[in-house]
C-alpha cells in the first residue's frame, strides 16, 4: 500500500482540484481529506457519511460554583482572558477562549476548577462513487487540528488494510504547521502544488524544507504556469537546483472554475488541455 499526499505551502494553489481529479483517475484507493480546518474536497466528491466519530481535542476548564469563593485568583492567572467576572453570577469560564492549559486548576485555592474533555469536531467515514473517503470537520474556534488529521489518516489506513486498497490519496493541509506535518509523516511521496509567483516560490521552498526534514520524497506541479512563464522558469530552476522533479505544468483555463461550480472533478467535466495535463501527470505519478 502506498500513500500520496498532495500539499502546498499556502492555500488556494489548486491541490484540492488535483486530488479531486486523481480520485477519478486512481484505482483501488482510499481518499482522505486532511485539510480539517477548512475541508472542501466533499464539494467535488459528494461523500455520503456512513459513520461519524466524535473528536475530543483540547480540554476545557469547568468551574464548580458550589466551591468557588469568588477570590479571582483564576482570572488573574489566566493569560487568555478565559475567566471573567459576570455582574449577576460572579466568575465564569468562557469555553471559546479557554486553551485548556490548566493554570487556573493549579492555582485555585478551593479546587473549584477542573479540566474536562470536550467534543472539538467530528471524523466521518463515507462512501463516494470514486471509493471510500475519510474526512473531518473541526468545530468553530477549536484547536488541535494536527491530532484530528492523525485520526483521519488512521481511519483511512484501517479501511485500506481491511479492504485491500493499494493507495491512500491524501489532500493535505496548506502551510507548514502541525496539520501539514501530520499530513506528511510516513507517506511515500509528496506532490507539492505551487503557482508562478514570487510568493509561490517562497512557499514552495518552505514546504520542501519541511518534507526534506522528515525524509519525504517530493515532486512538484506548477499550476497555472502560463500566467507568468518567467516565474515558472524561476521555479523550474530552483527545483533543478534542489534535485526535485517537476511532474506537471498545468495551464490556466476557466474550465477549472466551471467544473467547481458544477461540483465535479475537472477531468469528468472537460476533456480539454487541463484534463489532459492532469491525466499525463497522474500516469507519471502512478
Amino acid at each position: 500500500m502506498k500513500q500520496l499526499t498532495v500539499i502546498s505551502g499556502k492555500g488556494g494553489t489548486g491541490k484540492t482540484t488535483l486530488v479531486g481529479a486523481f480520485a477519478v483517475l486512481a484505482a483501488n484507493k482510499v481518499i482522505a481529506d486532511c485539510d480539517v480546518d477548512a475541508p472542501d474536497l466533499h464539494l467535488l466528491l459528494h461523500p455520503e457519511p456512513e459513520r461519524q466519530e466524535e473528536f475530543k481535542g483540547l480540554k476545557v476548564a469547568v468551574m464548580d460554583k458550589s466551591l468557588c469563593i469568588e477570590c479571582g485568583t483564576c482570572a488573574e492567572t489566566c493569560r487568555f482572558n478565559a475567566i471573567v467576572s459576570m455582574e449577576d453570577s460572579g466568575y465564569a469560564v468562557n469555553p471559546a477562549r479557554c486553551e485548556g492549559c490548566g493554570a487556573c486548576v493549579y492555582t485555585c485555592p478551593q479546587e473549584a476548577l477542573s479540566l474536562q474533555e470536550r467534543v472539538s469536531g467530528y471524523a466521518f467515514v463515507s462512501t463516494t462513487k470514486y471509493g471510500p473517503m475519510v474526512h473531518a470537520q473541526l468545530n468553530i474556534a477549536e484547536e488541535a487540528s494536527g491530532k484530528l488529521v492523525t485520526v483521519v489518516r488512521e481511519l483511512a489506513r484501517e479501511i485500506a488494510e481491511r479492504e485491500g486498497h493499494d493507495l491512500i490519496l491524501i489532500d493535505g493541509a496548506p502551510g507548514i504547521g502541525c496539520p501539514v506535518i501530520a499530513s506528511l509523516s510516513g507517506v511515500d511521496l509528496a506532490l507539492i502544488v505551487t503557482e508562478p509567483t514570487l510568493s509561490g516560490l517562497h512557499d514552495l521552498e518552505r514546504i520542501l524544507d519541511v518534507a526534506a526534514h522528515f525524509g519525504i520524497a517530493s515532486v512538484v506541479c506548477i499550476n497555472k504556469y502560463d500566467l507568468s512563464e518567467k516565474n515558472s522558469e524561476r521555479i523550474a530552476a530552483f527545483c533543478q537546483q534542489r534535485g526535485v522533479e517537476i511532474v506537471g505544468k498545468i495551464p490556466y483555463d476557466p474550465v477549472v472554475t466551471e467544473a467547481m461550480v458544477a461540483g465535479l472533478p475537472v477531468v469528468e467535466f472537460s476533456e480539454g488541455a487541463v484534463s489532459k495535463t492532469i491525466r499525463d501527470m497522474w500516469e507519471r505519478l502512478r
